[in-house]
């Protein structure tokens, strides 16, 4: 039997029951997750590495049930069908037009239905870090689908439990909230902005006379500060932080009290960001979507700063820089500055959808059970794969690929473009890169697709982005820089 303490209060749910599963998950591993009203935070650490309740996914034993190659399946699929069918029934929000469709992919390979192989540079937006059908994830997402894949949030299970401990184990947090996707991790972070803001400002009142309570109306800071260039994702709260009009404009009004400031200068943070209005900070320490722009460590040390002074709560967006894309685990341990708040998502399950708020436990305590939750999110098919992906990312040398083949990536594109008038810079961090034009890049985009190599835009439409799987080889980037060069030469 499960011990009554050992049940955690989560999301709209007074209570969840426990699954009586072969291995029940232990309290110290449940107190990871958000919404146990904790008081007295620590300091945020940086690492504190500490054994977690499963090292290594158990994943790993299955390998042997994936082949070792897939390049020549006889596919059936029809691309005109596929693309009739969705102009007819699937709302026209992507503009894809008559672009490949894909039938699967291997690494860093993937095919369409003609048979054609083609260079992922894209890794699904920087989703993909393991590459297609790494063995060990898809043994890990075959072994949970065959024993439990969902139960909702009213239940206990282990694999969101011992990913969380390895998320705390590794970063500044003290707890973590599951969601879905980035931009809802972006709306959870607002959210647990706002809620510890109001908790913050009702235990000050709590010392005024009860006479001043009655004519004066308690206030907190309830609004938000981000950058430009900024993305932080589309749903309206998101949206609302997002820099680019185009994404804005089509649904305004949107909610009020935001306010813009300028990527990299301090001074406008300072301006932007008024003690008792400034509810939360939003900035990426790599800029993705906004054309591949790095912070330094003076302005993260900076905004840590005025944060700090003015009592606003700081959030690092790493929905797209973070885990291992940068060449560290975080993309903010490169400066040694740490949030109070940060949002992951996209690779941290491998090609499934996840998103998680990790945060310190001053921000956690403030909220309760009821103040947020998700149906699907932390479930235990999702986080199982994510155990899988992360005990890979966090292996021996991985890192090391990802450092040696981001410089090579980023030296063999100013070799290669060198001398040509179109071309401005490489810039970027590891494996996350932008190539600056003074053209739109999206001619060059189909030409390397035509070429067999998949890459996308960023910026204002005139930076080529480079978002290879983590995994991606030294051949395999001297073939990618190689099209590259001769692509430019066709545009």
């Amino acid at each position: 039997a499960v011990h009554p303490s050992h049940i955690v209060p989560r999301g709209r749910y007074p209570g969840r029951l426990p699954v009586h599963l072969p291995r029940l998950v232990s309290p110290r591993a449940m107190a990871c997750v958000t919404q146990l009203s904790l008081s007295g935070a620590p300091p945020p650490q940086p690492l504190r590495r500490r054994v977690a309740s499963r090292s290594v996914s158990r994943s790993t034993r299955f390998s042997s049930l994936v082949p070792s190659a897939i390049k020549d399946p006889t596919s059936t699929i029809d691309a005109t069908t596929v693309w009739k069918d969705e102009s007819e029934c699937i709302v026209g929000t992507y503009g894809r037009g008559n672009t490949p469709v894909f039938t699967h992919g291997l690494g860093c390979l993937m095919w369409d239905t003609t048979g054609k192989e083609y260079l992922d540079f894209t890794a699904g937006i920087a989703v993909n870090v393991l590459g297609h059908s790494d063995p060990d994830w898809v043994a890990a997402v075959s072994e949970q689908a065959g024993k439990i894949c969902h139960v909702s949030n009213l239940y206990h299970t282990e694999p969101g439990a011992t990913l969380a401990r390895k998320l705390v184990n590794d970063s500044f947090a003290d707890k973590v909230f599951y969601c879905n996707s980035g931009t809802e991790a972006i709306e959870g972070a607002i959210k647990f902005a706002r809620k510890f803001q109001k908790t913050k400002a009702e235990k000050a009142d709590a010392n005024t006379p009860k006479w001043f309570r009655k004519v004066k109306k308690l206030k907190w800071a309830t609004e938000t500060v981000s950058f430009s260039n900024c993305f932080h994702g589309r749903t309206l709260g998101a949206l609302n932080l997002t820099w680019k009009k185009a994404y804005r404009e089509p649904f305004v009004p949107l909610s009020p009290g935001h306010t813009f400031a300028t990527y990299g200068d301090l001074e406008s943070a300072r301006n932007a960001i008024v003690a008792g209005k400034t509810a939360a900070v939003f900035v990426e320490p790599v800029q993705g979507e906004g054309g591949i722009f790095p912070a330094d460590r003076a302005f993260l040390e900076g905004l840590r700063k005025i944060c700090d002074e003015t009592g606003a709560v700081l959030v690092f967006d790493e929905v797209q820089c973070g885990l291992g894309r940068t060449g560290y685990l975080w993309g903010h341990q490169s400066v040694g500055v740490f949030p109070d708040i940060m949002t992951i998502a996209k690779p941290l399950a491998g090609g499934l959808p996840i998103g998680a708020v990790l945060c310190v436990d001053k921000i956690a305590a403030a909220m309760a059970p009821g103040d947020h939750g998700s149906t699907f999110a932390g479930g235990p098919l999702v986080c199982h794969a994510a155990n899988a992906v992360y005990d890979k990312v966090t292996g021996p040398k991985f890192m090391e690929n990802v450092t040696e083949r981001g410089e090579q990536l980023r030296e063999g594109l100013r070799d290669a473009l060198k001398g040509d008038a179109r071309f401005v810079e490489v810039r970027g961090s590891g494996l996350l890169v932008g190539v600056q034009l003074t053209v739109p890049a999206g001619p060059l985009v189909a030409i390397c697709r035509e070429a067999g190599l998949l890459v996308i835009t960023a910026g204002a439409g005139d930076v080529l982005r480079l978002l290879p799987p983590l995994v991606v080889s030294e051949s395999e980037v001297t073939k990618a820089v190689a099209i590259i060069k001769d692509a430019m030469g066709k545009l």
